[in-house]
């Protein structure tokens, strides 16, 4: 059973034998390799050699991450079947009870949480992701692909942004600004050369949206992307990937030739009179490259710095040309506002923010992966009824990082805040491009907030004197709170240089970089004094700050602990409780880490 259905409603397939495996990035790292070629093996046993390409399909990620490697099975006259965690060992178990027979393995067969995680979910840029073959455009257009570029090529340029603009769909690159109006921007401007650019440098720790649209159905983002030239006048577009994303790059190139092979790129465009062309440019990883104007320097052959505005893009971007940049989903956004009507699309979200999200689900989280979901829906339906609460016994839902580092953590107070562009703001965080990163009560909020910082510290470009210097004196004061070390003027040292910092840096990175640091101390201002005052981690997560002892009372005396320790610092025998020598202590917290009772601290 898929994501689009229900499990109320079983799908009875009528068409041929299909097999769909997940081979995303985190499908091939689960195996998705081996089961291919495992099915591949199999399934030409049966002598039905001619027929194996036909059968199997590589696509792209399914959403449920923490289940792959995912393959659903289609047999003609009984309910399609997702079995869950498939490894290749299983696949011949498979071919002889499900394909021969008819008779699922049950053992392997999606459970109760599988559904739970489709049920609230409204997968519109997702929808064909994980069902598509995502090297084939033939797959798209028996999906009805093209068809929103062919009907947008009918309409005026004018046209297409009117329903754009009606559609009230912003940008899902961070910023949200609205797409239809910065697209008016661009036509607005003359130039006998305009640039049309994809933002796929998703640089943000535990993001992965962008590139799991790319490697699940790439021509939607293509056919977005000729829609927006055709809406601006531009005739040559960039898809600036990053390089760490093989797939990616690799499965839209693919997807660019055979669109040059079918004539829904190129010259005179379906007869259109329209010309546009485009290439992959993959960048080195600059997580500042994210930045638009970076961006296009990278492009240029610069380094990839950001520059003051105005003038910006819209006037004059790209090699001084106008240009407009948006990110991978919200091109992916544009053929289903086209399809279904910028009134219609309108209809979903709320009032100030329109449609659906996507989000990438990690940390302390049961089910992780990739989700879409109507806009105005609260954190805890994401957090409990979609991804099934915090995995490990006896943890709690602590904070949830919305927006990277740019973002914020909003805590347990908050599960009820509905997750839209403003509520977000208002609350210290951002959407961001849409990663979203779970924290239990085992985790530090001192410590997250000097990882974030860390992290746009190193990414700084350097450019202006507040982001360059202002993050590392940031970054220096929070490794002194991590170590036992700081003082209570250091809080209000921290607040000041964040409202100094975010004031007068150049560009979005530096502007939003102390985000991390303000709401942690907004809501877990508790947890720093403590860090200060009492020189404890009430986390037990800052390793010189813990105490490595084992409560006498509650241990259960099983010796886990004893066997995880890397350097046998921990004394153990059967029926007594362990002891730990302080002296040879490296504090790694392989013990905490592993103890079932936690009684170590």
């Amino acid at each position: 059973m898929s994501e689009t259905e229900t499990a109320k409603e079983p799908i009875v397939h009528s068409g041929n034998m299909e097999v769909h495996i997940c081979m995303g990035t985190g499908g091939v790292a689960a195996g998705g390799r081996e089961v291919f070629k495992a099915f591949e093996e199999g399934i030409a046993e049966l002598k039905l050699d001619a027929e194996v390409k036909k059968k199997l399909k590589p696509t792209g990620c399914r959403g449920l991450c923490a289940k792959d490697v995912l393959v659903d099975i289609y047999v003609p006259g009984i309910p399609k079947e997702t079995y869950c965690n498939v490894l290749d060992k299983h696949v011949s178990d498979i071919i002889e009870q499900h394909l021969t027979n008819k008779t699922p393995v049950k053992k392997l067969l999606a459970k109760k949480d599988y559904h739970q995680f489709y049920e609230k979910q409204k997968r519109q840029v997702l929808k064909l992701c994980g069902v598509l073959d995502a090297e084939s455009i033939d797959d798209y257009l028996d999906n009805d692909g093209y068809k929103a570029m062919e009907k947008a090529l009918k309409m005026k340029p004018l046209e297409v942004i009117e329903e754009v603009k009606a559609s009230g769909i912003r940008g899902r690159g961070g910023a949200g600004f609205p797409t239809g109006m910065k697209w008016g921007f661009c036509n607005a401007s003359k130039g006998d050369q305009k640039y049309i650019i994809v933002n796929a440098d998703e640089g943000d720790p535990g993001a992965f949206m962008d590139r799991s649209i790319l490697e699940g159905n790439p021509h939607s983002v293509l056919e977005g992307l000729v829609i927006g030239a055709y809406a601006i006048g531009a005739n040559f577009g960039y898809i600036y990937c990053r390089a760490e994303y093989p797939l990616a790059v690799k499965r839209t190139n693919i997807a660019i030739a055979q669109a040059k092979e079918k004539g829904v790129l190129g010259k005179n465009i379906k007869g259109s009179g329209f010309d546009f062309d485009c290439i992959v440019k993959e960048g080195a990883g600059a997580f500042v490259c994210g930045e638009e104007t970076a961006l296009m320097a990278s492009i240029e052959g610069q380094r990839g710095m950001p520059r003051s505005r105005p003038p910006f893009p819209a006037h004059s971007g790209l090699w001084g040309k106008p240009s407009n940049i948006n990110n991978v989903e919200t091109f992916a956004n544009i053929p289903i506002i086209i399809n279904m009507g910028g009134a219609e699309y309108a209809g979903l979200g709320t009032e100030k923010s329109k449609g659906t999200k996507v989000f990438a689900l990690t940390g302390k989280i049961k089910n992780t992966g990739l989700i879409e979901v109507p806009m105005g829906i609260t954190l805890r339906e994401i957090i409990f009824d979609i991804c099934g609460g915090v995995e490990g016994k006896g943890r709690k839902f602590k904070a949830a990082q919305m927006g990277g580092p740019s973002g914020g953590c909003l805590p347990e107070a908050l599960l009820d805040i509905e997750i839209d562009f403003d509520s977000l703001i208002k609350a210290g965080a951002m959407m961001g491009s849409g990663g979203m990163v779970v924290m239990d009560s085992s985790d530090c909020m001192v410590d997250m907030a000097r990882f974030f910082l860390s992290f746009t510290q190193d990414e700084s470009c350097g450019k202006c004197t507040p982001c360059r210097v202002g993050t590392m004196v940031m970054l220096e004061i929070l490794e002194r709170i991590c170590k036992g070390e700081g003082v209570m003027e250091d809080i209000e040292k921290l607040e000041e240089l964040a409202v100094d910092i975010k004031s007068s840096s150049l560009c979005a990175l530096g502007q939003t970089a102390p985000n991390p640091v303000l709401s942690n101390l907004r809501y877990f201002r508790d947890e720093f004094e403590a860090h200060i005052k009492d020189k404890k981690c009430p986390s037990v997560s800052c390793t010189n700050l813990i105490e490595f002892v084992v409560d006498q009372e509650n241990c259960i005396k099983c010796g886990i602990c004893a066997r995880a320790c890397p350097v046998d610092c921990i004394d153990w025998k059967k029926k007594e409780v362990a002891y730990i020598h302080v002296d040879k202590c490296t504090r790694c917290k392989s013990c905490i880490d592993v103890c079932p009772t936690f009684c170590i601290y």
